[in-house]
């Protein structure tokens, strides 16, 4: 059998993906910080344990070579030359990026969206020939760019296609921007303010749509970059009308006209201008076809976030969404707003 490394194989993303190469008759071994033990894989699943910055210890868990490495938690220069250093080994790798890497005609990126007029525009869709941010090791998006051009800029020993997806979702995300509108149903809100009169566009990605992507790229190899989304763009409220579906909420929407007013009217998709991914390149090189669409995802991320915040405060069960949005439920804020 064909053998596969995914590394960070528990994640919100790893998990469909070793799912998706085992359906598809890859021996995978899955490696972990915490070795996956609990997972719940198949028995033809192999598990191991594995810190990332070990550069010994993935040596090892390659042992006399691979078919296929993915990738999930790779961040920056020096991951990419640990896996260059075992190109002998590979056959090919699926290394997952981001859409934060992308720059505008004028500069403006990630990074630079708390910056007065900060917020890039991009051409819509996005491209993946669209400029990118200059590669460091200052931010997540600097430390993904230096990722990207390590990779790809080597001698074609590894063949490498490199992923980046927008905003992932799925369940076992350490960042659910879904909470956002599920746990107002959750806690029996009846209106919501949506800045940006609900029209924000921050394209989605189905852990289940990079999975599919991932094996496709496996039976594929080469070295290329590919935008990782689904096949549609939905709103801000577009989202959150798919969310009361799936609860079956009825819920009024109030709208500002522009940005958010506080706290008021911000949620994890409020963006002045639209970040919409081109997915045509996967479906040329790939015959990339999407396995779900957003709405169609929703209800087992919808019940996995109900399951993980009954009984707990949300920022104990999600601390990263928490350090990202910590006024994201600031309810106060609301009715005050409300009744002004």
């Amino acid at each position: 059998m064909r053998r596969a490394v995914v590394i960070g194989a528990t994640g919100q993303i790893g998990r469909p993906v070793v799912d998706a190469l085992a359906r598809d008759g890859w021996a995978v071994t899955a490696a972990s910080r915490g070795g996956g033990r609990d997972a719940g894989w198949d028995e033809g699943v192999r598990t191991a344990r594995l810190d990332r910055a070990d550069g010994d210890a993935l040596a090892a868990l390659v042992g006399d070579g691979c078919e296929l490495l993915v990738d999930v938690v790779a961040y920056d220069a020096a991951h990419a030359r640990q896996l260059s250093s075992l190109a002998d080994r590979i056959g090919s790798a699926v290394v997952i990026s981001s859409v934060s890497v992308y720059e505008d005609g004028a500069g403006r990126g990630f990074d630079t969206q708390g910056e007065p007029d900060g917020f890039p525009v991009y051409p819509v869709p996005v491209p993946e020939t669209q400029p990118t941010v200059a590669p460091g090791e200052a931010t997540y998006s600097t430390g993904k760019a230096a990722l990207e051009r390590e990779l790809l800029g080597g001698d074609g020993t590894l063949p490498v296609t490199v992923l980046r997806p927008g905003a992932v979702h799925g369940p076992y995300s350490p960042l659910p921007r879904e909470l956002y509108f599920v746990k107002r149903n959750l806690d029996g809100r009846k209106r919501r303010v949506l800045a940006y009169r609900g029209r924000s566009r921050f394209h989605p990605s189905s852990t289940r749509n990079i999975a599919e992507l991932v094996r496709l790229a496996a039976a594929r190899p080469g070295s290329r970059v590919l935008n990782a989304c689904d096949p549609q763009a939905p709103t801000a409220a577009g989202i959150g009308a798919a969310v009361d579906a799936v609860m079956g909420a009825e819920t009024e929407t109030v709208y500002l006209d522009g940005p958010p007013e506080g706290s008021v009217g911000r949620t994890p998709w409020s963006v002045p201008h639209p970040l919409v991914c081109d997915m045509s390149a996967a479906e040329r090189e790939l015959g990339y076809r999407p396995v779900v669409s957003y709405a169609r995802s929703l209800p087992e991320t919808v019940e996995w976030l109900a399951e993980t915040v009954r009984g707990r405060d949300w920022r104990v069960a999600f601390p990263l969404l928490a350090r990202a949005y910590p006024d994201l439920f600031d309810y106060a804020a609301e009715d005050a707003w409300h009744a002004a």
